[in-house]
């Protein structure tokens, strides 16, 4: 039997983000993903790269190739901002008592 879920972030789970918390939560699951749009919509937590970052820095990317950078000349980047986001109402419902040092290292704590 599960004791928690990951999910992995795609087109359909971002879709669904607010019915797999939901489901996650009526299960008495705690649950984790790399979005923080995911912990916003209730799963427990989120650790990952800031994807609005990812989006500017991907446009970045863009202009430089329709100004005539040729793409094999480009560096290869790694995401620079992360984002840790714990949902204390889900903590709550789920009967988990988050510490207090973990929520100091917490990007938001959402009430």
């Amino acid at each position: 039997m599960a004791e928690a879920l990951v999910v992995v972030v795609g087109p359909l789970t971002y879709l669904l983000r607010e019915e797999i918390a939901d489901a996650a939560l009526e299960h008495k699951l705690p649950a984790m993903t790399n979005a923080s749009q995911f912990a916003q919509a209730g799963l427990l937590m989120s650790y990952g790269p800031n994807l609005e970052d990812l989006y500017r820095q991907a446009a970045t990317y863009v202009d430089k190739i329709l100004h005539g950078a040729s793409p094999a000349d480009l560096p290869v980047e790694q995401p620079t901002k992360f984002e840790f986001v714990i949902n204390m109402r889900t903590a709550k419902a789920l009967g988990l008592d988050v510490p207090l040092r973990l929520q100091q290292f917490a990007n938001e704590v959402i009430e």
